[in-house]
């Protein structure tokens, strides 16, 4: 079901350093800081609300890959739809911050229903994230 007023999504995610977190998601992304502890920071990531938990460091980092459009996705992710102007400012400062692209900003299912912008980077903890557009939003759950 889609509907044109959507409900505020909320997702908390572990990091392993607040500072670089705040750094990333209120300075790279724009996202502007709600409440915070000194264990957990809420962030407005387009209206929703992302909650980063500092985690200590681990070397278990269990992401996968699945093959999607010829490109290796990472799972887990998130992310936002975004309208496709919001979606190329912020690949430029996604760039411009010099982040690092799993997957660089590309046009996916080209010609195709579904087509739509997408862009794969991690946060400074090994989060995946996905932001993607569509030019006609109709195609969100087209099949």
């Amino acid at each position: 079901m889609f509907v044109n007023e959507i409900s505020p999504f909320h997702i908390a995610f572990p990091v392993n350093d607040l500072d670089a977190a705040r750094e990333f998601y209120g300075g790279v992304l724009g996202c502007s800081e709600g409440r915070s502890s000194e264990q957990w920071i809420d962030f407005n990531l387009y209206g929703h609300q992302i909650v980063a938990h500092y985690q200590a460091p681990s070397e278990n980092h269990d992401v996968r890959f699945n093959p999607v459009d010829g490109h290796d996705v990472p799972v887990p992710h998130f992310g936002v739809v975004l309208p496709w102007d919001a979606w190329n400012e912020l690949a430029e400062r996604v760039k411009k911050a010099g982040i690092k692209f799993i997957i660089e900003p590309y046009i996916r299912f080209e010609g195709e229903v579904g087509e739509q912008a997408t862009m794969f980077f991690l946060d400074p903890a090994g989060n995946a994230l996905e932001f993607k557009s569509f030019k006609d939003i109709s195609q969100l759950f087209a099949t």
